[in-house]
């Protein structure tokens, strides 16, 4: 999936900026009702409990809400909750597939992703490739590096996540998103200058920008009817 042809659940990627309601198992209401949002993203990570079954027991409900999915079992070394093995995970990822448009999955889990993207291939699911850095904003040579890896790797979408606290924060990931643009790239940052990126860098072509659904599922999201109403505003349709 590449290009135009590039599509999350039939919601097209490169055009205007695409909100994601980001939740886990405490925000599937807010999930399902998440107004403004073209596609919602389920933290299965998240869960109390999280197994094949309580996850898509959550996914038919979003399913059933008529909105894309996008479905994440986060590391617990990139953020993630509950500090799942990687056969937990896979198992999650593989009884979630039927029901969801789009997984993401770490880079860094390589063997994770090695297995599940023939599986994703086979279902005709997008695939987000992704890197998160809690401590820092890594120079832009680094990150397109990082987005080199995940494409090497066979993503159709490279997610980068980064703490920013300074304005050459925010700079560095403006410079790497416009650099790569073409090949397809979200791109974010957490923390200070969380709030500021979700609007600065979909206009420099990052393809998706992620919002809270309930509770923040990463410093510096912004409530999504709040990040809806801002994108509509400065990308109308």
């Amino acid at each position: 999936m590449t290009g135009a042809a590039r599509t999350l659940g039939g919601v097209a990627l490169g055009g205007r900026p695409v909100v994601v309601a980001a939740g886990g198992e405490a925000d599937v209401d807010a999930l399902v009702q998440a107004r403004g949002a073209h596609v919602v993203e389920l933290r299965a990570d998240l869960f109390a409990a999280p197994s094949p079954a309580t996850v898509t027991a959550a996914l038919q409900r979003l399913r059933a809400a008529g909105r894309p999915i996008l479905l994440t079992v986060r590391a617990g070394a990139e953020g993630g909750g509950g500090d799942l093995d990687d056969g937990r995970r896979a198992a999650i990822y593989a009884a979630g597939l039927p029901l969801v448009d789009a997984i993401d999955v770490e880079a860094a889990s390589e063997a994770l992703v090695r297995d599940l993207l023939p599986r994703a291939r086979a279902a005709g699911r997008l695939v987000l490739l992704s890197a998160h850095d809690f401590a820092r904003t890594p120079p832009r040579d680094a990150l397109l590096a990082t987005i080199d890896r995940a494409f090497a790797l066979g993503a159709d979408v490279a997610k980068l996540a980064a703490h920013a606290a300074a304005p050459a924060d925010l700079h560095a990931l403006l410079e790497t998103t416009l650099a790569a643009r073409t090949r397809g790239v979200a791109t974010m940052a957490m923390g200070p200058l969380g709030p500021l990126s979700r609007l600065v860098l979909p206009a420099a072509g990052s393809l998706l920008t992620y919002a809270a659904a309930g509770a923040p599922t990463a410093p510096g999201q912004l409530p999504v009817a709040e990040l809806a109403a801002l994108i509509a505003r400065l990308f109308p349709a």
